[in-house]
This record gives C-alpha cells, structure tokens and sequence, in this order.
C-alpha cells in the first residue's frame, strides 16, 4: 500500500491540545462510548384498545395509499372521464349542445320553427313620415324638417307636432312657423366659376377643392347682397359635380331644398355645357349621342346634341353621371380636350369671371 493510499483514508483533522484549540469553551464534550454488553432493548409502547371508528387514519411511511375508484351513479354511468362505449344495438348517447365530432355522432333532430304569427293591422303604423312629406313636397330637406320638428317649428293641420317620426296623411296639410322662415332665409346659394385643377366635391391627393375659392377676396359683388361672413361656409356642400379637368358653373347650397331639385334622382334640370373635342367621329355617332347609348350597364337619358364646328360640340342633359360627357364622347370615337358648363337650370354662368363667385340672387332660380 502506497503512501498516498494512506493519506486517502485518513482524512480525520489533527488533535490539537487543549491550551491551543481557541474552540475548546464552545466545542460538547465527546459522549463516552457505551459498552455493547450495557445496551438494551427499549420496550415496546403500550397501546389501549380503541375501537376501529376512532382509530386514526395512518399508513407507515414509505407506502401509498390505494387510488380509489370514482363513484358510481345508479344508471352505471361515470360521472366523468372517457365515454364508455355503447352496448351492440344501441346509439352512442351525443349531449345536445355538442359542437363538431366525428362523422358517426348522432345529433337530435332540430326542431321546427316556431310559426310566427301574424302581425295586427291595427299595430302597424299608418300614414307617411312628415319629415319625407315635407321633402317631397320640395319645402326643405329631411334634415331640415327634423331639426323643425325638435323645435316646434311645424304644424299639420293647424295642430303643432313636435316629436321626431311622426306619421301623417299623405295629404295632410303642413305648415311652418315664421321662425322656419327666417332660419331658412339664412341659407345660402353661392355660384362660382371653377377653373380647371380644382375638385368639386372631396379632395383627392394632391388636389385642392373648389369651395377653397370662396374667399372675401374672389366675391363678385351685386346690389342687394348679404354680408359675406365665414359662418356662411358651414354645411355649404356642392349640388352638382365638375371634374378635374373641367371649368365652368358650380353651385354651392345650404339649401336642402335646392340640392334635391339639382342632383335628385328625379330631377329634370338642364344642364349646359360647350364641349370641345378630337378625332373622327364613328357614322351615326350624332344620333347615338343624343340617345340609344349605355353607360354602367344603364341606358342613358335622351340629350340634346348639337355640332357647332369640326371639333365643338354642344350638350344639354338632364341627369350627370361621372364624367358622362367624357365617357359618351369615347363610345363614339371622340376624345374630349375641353368641357365648360354654361348654365344649370335657369341660371347661367354669364360674365362671372373665372376663379370668382356671387350669391345667388333673390330673383334668380333654377
């Protein structure tokens, strides 16, 4: 045996003498050691008989108890865990609000709807609303005649009525206080000469809309018109449109009742425009034009067209899809390079400089 095997095995620290151990107050005496022949076996504890019921519930260490099974109801079925499977001859038990499974599973049957029954003639509402009999009536725009109607400001055969869907005969008749008139008085109608670069209606990127030309500056004035005041740009939305690329007379109304007769869907305004165009038209184009065309898959309304030279043309529509003219002239070989509008109505563009703009007058209506 090497000395290093030595070393190895002894590996208890060195005694140190009493008087050099500065631990020796603070370290236990060593126990003695017991002789083998004085050791004795310690007795067994005495335990009293206690009945099985009170006995507590122990199990020695290093064992585990038995796992229990789960109960079982009276109809043998687990209260939970995997389905069992079902008996030879019998359907697999599917719970009613189960979503989804297997191509096997049974679901019950749904049941019938239930019939609904027929609503009571005397439930529904009869009559017409009062704010469309106003509109159609041409006296202002629904949203004209329900702000009246809040405040008191309309009578239906003589007797006040201001709670907002009321329904009314259809020839009931209607009548608006002195307030509605002034507050409609207020409204106003400007006309302006847009040039071309402008939008008449929302901006698009990079272009500037057409209402930014109503300014204090660019007013054309007449005799007899109102102050021009910032407030009069609120709610003034254009009743009309012009393209881009096209100049001539835009309105612009706080007038409900003037917007539906311009852009309604039964409107019968004219409007005018001078139309300058290249290319060569295709035979018959003329006739095609003022009517027997489509666009949008929707015969368009009989025009008014008229060649004025080899590359003017004169229109006068009733209806004013998007860019129409644009889009009549190329179904018959024509590319339009120019397009004013001249008149709406009754009212024409007249002398008003172009980027200016003017009330609409009084005596003036379309």
């Amino acid at each position: 045996m090497s000395d290093s095997d030595n070393e190895k095995r002894d590996k208890r620290p060195p005694v140190v003498a009493a008087g050099d151990d500065p631990w020796a107050k603070w370290r236990q005496p060593a126990a003695p050691a017991v002789p083998e022949s004085s050791r004795t076996e310690r007795p067994a504890p005495v335990v009293a008989d206690v009945p099985a019921a009170e006995k507590p519930r122990t199990r020695p260490l290093g064992t585990l108890s038995p796992i229990k099974a789960a109960p079982v109801r009276a109809s043998g079925k687990k209260p939970y865990g995997k389905p069992e499977k079902p008996e030879a001859g019998t359907k697999p038990r599917v719970h009613p609000q189960s979503r989804g499974g297997k191509a096997s599973d049974v679901r019950p049957p749904r049941s019938a709807p239930q019939p609904v029954a027929p609503r009571d003639p005397a439930d529904v509402p009869s009559g017409v609303r009062l704010s469309k009999v106003m509109s159609e009536r041409g006296m202002c725009s629904r949203r004209e005649a329900d702000l009246w109607i809040e405040r008191g400001w309309v009578f239906v055969n003589g007797e006040q009525i201001s709670e907002l869907g009321s329904r009314i005969e259809p020839d009931a008749e209607i009548t608006i206080s002195k307030e509605a008139v002034k507050d409609q008085a207020k409204q106003v109608t400007i006309l302006l000469h847009k040039p071309v670069g402008y939008v008449s209606g929302q901006p698009e990127p990079d272009c500037k809309p057409a209402v930014t030309l109503i300014t204090a500056e660019s007013w054309m004035r007449q005799s007899g018109d109102p102050e021009f005041k910032p407030w009069m740009l609120r709610g003034l939305a254009p009743a009309g449109r012009l393209d881009i690329d096209s100049t001539g007379l835009l309105v612009f109304t706080q007038d409900g009742r003037i917007a539906k007769k311009l852009i309604g869907d039964d409107s019968q305004v004219e409007k005018e425009y001078l139309v300058r165009v290249s290319g060569q038209m295709i035979p018959n184009g003329l006739e095609l034009l003022r009517h027997g065309l489509e666009l949008d898959g929707k015969p368009l309304r009989q025009a008014w067209v008229k060649q004025l030279n080899e590359d003017q043309l004169h229109f006068i529509l009733k209806e004013g899809k998007k860019r129409q003219i644009r889009r009549m002239c190329e179904l018959v070989g024509l590319r339009v390079i120019g397009l004013k509008r001249v008149r709406i109505g009754k009212v024409r563009l007249g002398d008003l400089p172009l980027g200016q703009w003017r009330f609409l007058r009084a005596d003036e209506g379309f």
